[in-house]
């Protein structure tokens, strides 16, 4: 393992604690974010996209509002975030601000990863922040967010964010350096793991409960968390937060636990495009755009000569040769009423028919999987 735990990754999800970011009176701890940013700085001048997400709002409400209570009820836990939460944007916007980066706030709900049309939009919105140059800081929506809805705690929300925008590593930072055999604070014989290959019932089974009355997560979360990542093609770091520069840290060999992928990103998305989605509907295209697609180009309108069956953008859809044999299945780019208004057009009749944010492919290469293909070359995602 590389003395740089983060030397292998190139787009990094950060998921931040409340207790790191907020002492006991509910005060921000703006010296070590001061540092946290100064680490995020040299990752960024470093080539790398980075998200973070970032708990700390009804942390940081709590003190706003003078809400002392160890257990606060729903309604007090939504006021606090309400509050703490523009206190948290704030902060973040000055500690990165100070390195001339731009932030940008995102508040999630579970529909919004669960649900296919919210899950792209946030995509998009994430990778348009990163390719802007911005950094995307993430949070559940508490103040609007009831106890039926909601993923209860950052964990587990940072790993689907970490697998929505494919991330290379989910990096959580915590009060421990990592996954032991058994909770160090009731096991002083309990040892370090450094490299979790698998999560196993074993794995899961060494996890203990929440730290404090800050955090709704524990040990238990941040292995869950690791099966949502590593399933999906996403490694995670579990590292300690508590010190200064914790990201420089684990870049000069601080120690963590590495949890590894249980497989690649491109098999990962294969196997759920291929066999997780019902196909939504079909597009038979020509023969010069069924040869393109085996060179690992994405399909275009143009290449389309019918489209069958009613889907919305992000639906797994069927492609079909001249013959009506299936040959490739991907995600669409078009609904299926704006792909019928577009088959066999140009790029430019496209943009005129349904304006200029709309010059994307049928299906996008790296939501592409060509059918009976051992391997997908054209699965860059």
């Amino acid at each position: 393992m590389s003395a740089n735990a983060l030397a292998p990754y190139k787009r990094l999800t950060i998921k931040i604690g409340s207790a790191l970011l907020v002492d006991n009176k509910g005060k921000l701890r703006a010296a070590w974010l001061a540092d946290l940013a100064a680490d995020i700085a040299a990752l960024k001048a470093d080539g790398r996209d980075v998200v973070i997400v970032s708990s700390g709002a009804i942390a940081l409400g709590r003190g706003l509002l003078g809400l002392s209570a160890v257990s606060l009820t729903l309604e007090q836990s939504q006021a606090a975030a309400s509050a703490g939460q523009i206190a948290l944007s704030q902060a973040w916007a000055e500690a990165l601000g100070s390195h001339q980066i731009v932030t940008g706030q995102i508040l999630i709900t579970p529909n919004i990863t669960e649900e296919r049309r919210y899950y792209l939009n946030a995509r998009t919105t994430i990778a348009t922040l990163l390719g802007l140059g911005a950094i995307p800081i993430i949070n559940e929506n508490d103040s609007v967010a009831t106890a039926e809805i909601r993923y209860g705690d950052n964990d587990r929300l940072s790993a689907r964010v970490a697998t929505m925008i494919e991330a290379d590593c989910l990096v959580l930072l915590s009060d421990i350096d990592g996954l032991y055999t058994a909770p160090p604070a009731k096991d002083p014989a309990a040892e370090h793991l450094p490299v979790v290959r698998a999560i196993t019932p074993a794995i899961e089974a060494m996890a203990g409960g929440a730290a404090s009355h800050l955090s709704r997560g524990g040990m238990t979360t941040k292995v869950e968390a690791g099966k949502i990542a590593t399933l999906a093609g996403t490694a995670m770091i579990i590292a300690k937060g508590t010190e200064s520069h914790p990201l420089r840290t684990l870049t000069a060999g601080g120690r963590h636990t590495l949890f590894h992928p249980a497989q690649s990103r491109a098999q990962a998305r294969k196997r759920w495009i291929m066999g997780t989605l019902a196909v939504a509907g079909t597009l038979q295209v020509d023969a010069g755009a069924a040869r393109a697609l085996l060179t690992g180009k994405s399909l275009l309108p143009i290449g389309v000569t019918k489209v069958t069956g009613q889907f919305e953008r992000g639906d797994a859809i069927a492609v079909l040769n001249s013959d009506g044999a299936e040959i490739a299945r991907g995600l669409a780019g078009f609904d299926s009423e704006d792909a019928r208004l577009v088959i066999g057009k140009r790029s430019d009749a496209v943009i005129e028919l349904l304006g200029s944010g709309n010059r994307g492919a049928m299906v996008h290469r790296d939501n592409l999987v060509l059918v009976g293909s051992k391997e997908d070359s054209n699965e860059r995602a």
